[in-house]
C-alpha cells in the first residue's frame, strides 16, 4: 500500500523557517521524482520544488527559488522541503508527491501558515 505522510507544518511568523517532511512506503521510493506542491484557499494547486530520483537534480518556480531547497534520503525513504523567508503569501496546504512512468502518488497534505 502506497503512503505519503507529509508533517512539519504550523504556524511561523513572516521571515520565520519551516522544514517539511515527507515520509514514504509502499513503492520504490529511490526510483521515484519527487515533489512538492502547494494550494492556498481559493487558488489552485500549484508546483513549488521538484526533485529527480538518480541524480538529485532540483528545480522551483520563480516565487520560491532560493527560500526554499528540496532534499531526499533515499536510505529513509523521505523527502525534505526547508523553507526560508516564509512570507504570508506562502500559506497553503502542502503536499508531496511522487511520480514515476506516469505513476502519480500524493500525500494528503500539511498546513503551514505564514502569520503575525
Amino acid at each position: 500500500q502506497v503512503q505519503l505522510v507529509e508533517s512539519g507544518g504550523g504556524l511561523v511568523q513572516p521571515g520565520g523557517s519551516l522544514r517539511l517532511s515527507c515520509a514514504a512506503s509502499g513503492f520504490t521510493f529511490s526510483q521515484y521524482a519527487m515533489s512538492w506542491y502547494r494550494q492556498a484557499p481559493g487558488k489552485e494547486r500549484e508546483f513549488v520544488a521538484r526533485i529527480g530520483p538518480v541524480t538529485g537534480s532540483t528545480n522551483y518556480p520563480d516565487s520560491v527559488k532560493g527560500r526554499f531547497t528540496i532534499s531526499r534520503d533515499n536510505a529513509k525513504k523521505t523527502v525534505y522541503l526547508q523553507m526560508n523567508s516564509l512570507q504570508p503569501e506562502d500559506t497553503a496546504v502542502y503536499y508531496c508527491k511522487a511520480t514515476r512512468l506516469g505513476n502519480n502518488y500524493w500525500g494528503q497534505g500539511t498546513q503551514v501558515t505564514v502569520s503575525t
